[in-house]
């Protein structure tokens, strides 16, 4: 198949259909690679792009340890980060002082 025109990460998602698990990520990123038939300087200067999309794909996840596998083969109970866990209303609050200015008070509870 010519992944000359198609997307890294769409690339990376076909051959990740083609495992049975998780890939590290430097391993994809070669696969990637050799099928979009980068040269050496096409590789350095797009490797960072490939991290950044397959992290905001929603079809990939990381599973640790840098190693990346395809959503759809995992529970949504393993992988769902629940932002109420991330986020806390208590961690940091602004107040507003008399004078009209934003004062940021820490919560240390």
């Amino acid at each position: 198949m010519d992944y000359s025109q198609t997307s890294m990460v769409d690339v990376a998602y076909d051959i990740m259909e083609g495992l049975k698990a998780p890939i590290d990520f430097y391993e994809l990123w070669e696969q990637v690679a050799e099928k979009k038939n980068f040269t050496a300087e096409e590789r350095d200067e797009n490797e960072s792009v490939f991290y950044t999309n397959i992290t905001l794909d929603g079809r990939m996840i990381t599973v640790g340890e840098n190693r990346w596998d395809l959503r759809e083969r995992h529970k949504f109970e393993d992988v769902h980060i629940d932002m109420n866990d991330v986020y806390s209303d208590d961690e940091e609050e602004e107040e507003e002082t008399d004078d009209g200015s934003i004062e940021d008070s820490y919560s240390d509870d």
